[in-house]
């Protein structure tokens, strides 16, 4: 496949990256800094230097960057406590430049802490997840609104909603469809870029939210 990642040099996007070309994958990774790519020389891996801005100079290279991909993914997240838009101002940029030209299967990954249903046992519901709610505010009103932003998209779409990050060794993990996972409160970075590349490449996740978890 020919991927976009958006956000290659963060914690998630490396490993997403370092798997795509592992598994033969042709990948164009936008990124602020491209000197934090791990294999920025290597023969398959394209690099846009661009951030997700909707201004015109960025939105011009994030839409060739988008032009004629099997799948974009943005493995977007915050590198501050102020930095409390960049998921949604991201999607929507992204969104914009698919729609531009007409690429359609969309990969967005958000969290599943903000997200209270039937997979969460009723000490998470009644507990955990309000004092999430209360101390992690502003990360979870954003998740929210590029939740918002990509089901309205009209793209082929699949949101992964990940529990907290580690940066643990790769094992067998969990899934679950258009719902949380029991019990499932950690994953690590490695298996969620396994996770996010196992779903570029099933049309029947498009439409769907992935949660996962050990």
């Amino acid at each position: 496949m020919r991927i976009t990642v958006f956000g290659a040099t963060g914690g998630t996007g490396q490993h997403l990256v370092d798997q795509a070309l592992e598994a033969g994958h042709h990948i164009t990774a936008v990124v602020r800094d491209p000197a934090r790519l791990r294999q920025a020389d290597h023969p398959r891996l394209e690099v846009v230097k661009a951030a997700v801005e909707a201004d015109l100079q960025h939105l011009e290279a994030i839409t060739g960057a988008v032009k004629g991909q099997d799948a974009v993914v943005s493995a977007l997240g915050p590198r501050g406590k102020d930095d409390i838009t960049v998921c949604s101002d991201g999607a929507r940029a992204i969104i914009t430049a698919m729609r531009a030209t007409d690429s359609r299967r969309l990969i967005v990954v958000t969290a599943s802490g903000h997200i209270v249903d039937e997979g969460d046992g009723p000490f998470t519901r009644s507990m955990v997840k309000p004092m999430l709610r209360r101390f992690l505010r502003d990360g979870f009103a954003d998740f929210a609104r590029t939740d918002q932003a990509v089901k309205a998209s009209g793209l082929d779409w699949t949101i992964m909603r990940p529990p907290r990050l580690t940066d643990g060794r790769r094992r067998a993990y969990r899934t679950a469809t258009d719902r949380n996972v029991r019990g499932g409160i950690t994953i690590a970075r490695a298996d969620l870029a396994d996770a996010i590349l196992t779903a570029a490449a099933d049309p029947a996740t498009a439409g769907h939210t992935i949660a996962l978890g050990y």
